[in-house]
């Protein structure tokens, strides 16, 4: 059975806050942290720039969140920041809205500590590359038990670079709950030192790099504890269950959702007074400053009519930013 955190990750219902972006323990040239969260203190829920508690709190309503992933940059180099959100969260919606964490470093007893009090349920854990098979006798393998010890579920999550045996001697030991390993993706944010280091990109696929894979499955794929994460799987399930939860919450009455996650409707520059000769029912429009938006379907039957001019019918993200994916005009 996969974790919680994993489950509702699945199901689009995880949103992810991005709590700091520096990270002073290396730079890893896997690193897929695009230029705009690199090395930044800016906070992040999903793709909203938080300003304010209410941000993180509307956002989070916004996709009907089951859960919170809490990333950066390392969060635990801002603690008293994620301890506060991790807090906040907590308040809002219950002991239920259950909360992880990824992290590049052990922190010690006082920091795993404080994170459990203020309501995180599940640690992952990401150790240096340079230590993978090393790590038994550490640091690494002390805070494991002292996560458990302090209330929190200890696990791992690792990028696929390679198959490495001794994640599964801590499963194995019950060091750890869970071992999550990540198809290993290039990025806009790691590309080129990607490529320094000799990977290339897997032939027709956008992200996936070329080669660990198989070997990885063949190694680490049998253990039960063990779940691999493919890039497709990331972007055709997570991504977008998590636009069709934030579509489903936001869409107006004539907003049309495709299996994307995107809302489609149609815009056009014509008068308002124009609808109401027309006839057109109120639940089918909203007027907006200097245009109106109104079902994409209807907005078509019109101008083919020759009651209107023109119009466009427009696909965007239900994002907080509202991204604009497509325009096709109508004429």
């Amino acid at each position: 059975m996969i974790s919680k955190g994993c489950e509702q990750c699945a199901k689009g219902g995880k949103m992810v806050l991005f709590v700091y972006g520096y990270c002073d323990q290396r730079d890893c040239f896997y690193c897929p942290l695009g230029e705009n969260r690199k090395n930044v203190t800016d906070v992040y829920a999903n793709e909203r720039l938080v300003e304010t508690d209410e941000d993180v709190i509307e956002e989070a309503h916004r996709m009907d969140a089951l859960g919170t992933s809490i990333t950066g940059g390392e969060p635990q180099e801002a603690l008293g920041r994620t301890c506060h959100y991790l807090e906040l969260l907590k308040d809002e919606f219950g002991e239920d809205h259950h909360t992880h964490l990824y992290t590049g470093i052990t922190g010690g007893r006082e920091n795993m500590r404080r994170l459990s009090e203020a309501g995180l349920d599940e640690i992952r854990f990401h150790p240096p590359y340079e230590l993978w098979g090393d790590l038994h006798g550490t640091e690494w393998e002390d805070i494991l038990y002292i996560a458990r010890e302090e209330g929190l579920t200890p696990a791992f999550e690792i990028p696929g670079i390679r198959a490495e045996e001794e994640f599964l001697e801590f499963l194995d030991e019950g060091a750890a709950d869970f071992c999550n390993v990540n198809e290993f993706e290039m990025s806009q944010g790691n590309y080129r030192r990607m490529q320094e280091q000799g990977f290339e990109l897997k032939e027709d696929h956008m992200s996936a790099v070329d080669g660990s894979r198989e070997e990885i499955l063949e190694v680490m794929g049998d253990h039960e504890r063990v779940y691999f994460c493919t890039s497709v799987f990331k972007d055709a399930a997570q991504h977008r269950r998590r636009l069709k939860r934030m579509a489903r919450n936001i869409r107006r009455e004539f907003d049309d959702i495709t299996d994307d996650g995107t809302l489609v409707y149609g815009k056009t520059s014509a008068d308002p007074e124009r609808f109401v000769e027309l006839g057109v029912p109120e639940e089918f429009y909203t007027v907006k400053s200097d245009h109106v938006e109104i079902a994409w379907w209807l907005l078509e039957e019109m101008i083919e009519e020759g009651d209107l001019e023109d119009g466009e019918i427009v696909e965007q993200y239900p994002t907080y930013d509202g991204q604009v994916v497509e325009r096709t005009p109508l004429a």
